[in-house]
């Protein structure tokens, strides 16, 4: 008798798995699409794709929205992911700041909400904080959306280096925290049923994340993103829809390269960071400086009451206040001295500004460029483009709605039964 080997479970469980993503990710590239125009753009069969669309529609992941009457033939129905297939936290821990989204799966915000606390605050506090703020997005999203929606994921970026391996905050100068288990904090206040769905991240990759798939840099392929908040400067690198993380998975720390061997001690220890030039705390330092200096501004008095804030010197830079006005050129040619370099040593496509020098661009991209002309090498300069980000200071909490839609689209078995 001849045996011939079947086909292994575990080996149609794995075909099965690798068709259902590409499905998902066709769909999220293409949509709206045709059962036929799907599985041609996959290679596959239209019977494995029908089998596969009908199965995502009735776990709602996969909706038909419409008629083509385009071709020939009988007409065909127009497929599309289901914003309904469930909801996403997304959040971001700041030095001084929480705030939440909740999206449905085509990342339109449902929910949204912010809350101040004091830096110097305990670290349980905040923490303690933030997952009520996590735990009341869900409620939000179990609320917003019918038909008993599914938490897709919560992610999380935090101002400091993140051990990807186990969700750990290693160090977070500007918030003077160390080694701080994040993931499972969040595991044990929520669930421990939503382990595999909770994403810790650095806040500035997660922000170009954002800003990649939602925002200034759709359709780029090489591109740098800076976001200064608060004291800190952060940054990150994507090529084509991937983080550089370099080897111990902290690539993109440009706020720490020393710029002034002897400037200013930052909070990492070091002397002359770059983030000591260009955050928050230079164009307040600029201000003062002015001021004591005999310059009169509109900000002397909210300088004098320790009420200073950035949108007002973006405010009275607009109106024309000189003080304000050199503030943000002096934080411009910083700004572009750093940017020159780096754009020497990965020849972006794009450069984006998020956090706080997007609100502050207008008054520092001439100052900026031309630095970067200055400085860099003129076939990288010219190649390089400079965008401010669309979403600004938000950019974080999209990057967590990014993240979570990469994931489900990678691996949508794990909603499926």
């Amino acid at each position: 008798m001849v045996h011939t080997r079947p086909i292994r479970t575990a080996d149609q469980a794995l075909v099965r798995e690798i068709n259902l993503s590409l499905v998902m990710k066709h769909l999220h590239e293409h949509a709206p699409v045709s059962r036929a125009n799907l599985a041609e753009l996959i290679g596959l069969n239209k019977s494995t794709v029908s089998s596969l669309v009908t199965e995502l529609t009735e776990h709602n992941f996969v909706s038909e929205i419409g008629i083509d009457n385009t071709g020939i033939g009988r007409p065909s129905r127009l497929l599309t992911l289901n914003p309904q297939g469930g909801f996403i936290v997304s959040a971001q821990l700041n030095v001084d700041s929480i705030s939440v989204i909740c999206t449905n799966f085509a990342a339109d915000v449902l929910w949204l909400a912010h809350e101040n606390f004091k830096p110097q605050s305990p670290q349980q506090n905040i923490l303690e904080q933030l997952t009520a703020l996590l735990r009341q997005a869900i409620q939000m999203g179990q609320t917003l959306q019918p038909n008993k929606p599914r938490l897709l994921g919560l992610a999380l970026g935090l101002p400091g280096l993140v051990d990807q391996t186990n969700g750990t905050l290693l160090f977070a100068p500007n918030l003077g925290w160390r080694d701080v288990p994040v993931a499972q904090v969040l595991t044990n206040a929520l669930g421990h049923h939503l382990a595999d769905l909770i994403f810790v991240e650095n806040e500035a990759n997660m922000a170009a994340l954002g800003e990649y798939f939602f925002g200034a840099a759709q359709g780029f392929h090489q591109v740098l993103y800076l976001s200064a908040i608060g004291e800190g400067l952060g940054g990150a690198f994507v090529n084509n829809g991937q983080l550089f993380r370099g080897k111990s998975g902290f690539a993109g720390e440009f706020g720490h390269m020393t710029m002034d061997a002897n400037g200013e001690l930052c909070r990492c220890g070091n002397r002359g960071c770059w983030e000591t030039q260009v955050s928050q705390t230079a164009i307040f330092r600029h201000v003062r400086q002015a001021i004591e200096a005999g310059q009169s501004s509109l900000l002397d008095e909210a300088l004098q009451n320790d009420t200073l804030t950035i949108p007002m010197v973006v405010e009275t830079a607009a109106e024309g206040d000189q003080v304000a006005l050199q503030a943000w050129e002096q934080v411009g040619h910083k700004l572009g001295i750093g940017i020159a370099a780096l754009v020497n040593a990965y020849n972006p496509d794009l450069v984006v500004l998020g956090g706080m020098l997007s609100s502050g661009s207008p008054f520092m991209l001439p100052a900026i460029g031309a630095e970067l002309h200055q400085r860099a090498l003129r076939w990288t300069a010219d190649a390089t483009e400079i965008r401010v980000a669309k979403h600004g200071a938000d950019a974080c909490e999209m990057g967590g709605v990014a993240m979570v839609t990469q994931s489900v689209l990678i691996h949508p078995e794990r909603f499926l039964g």
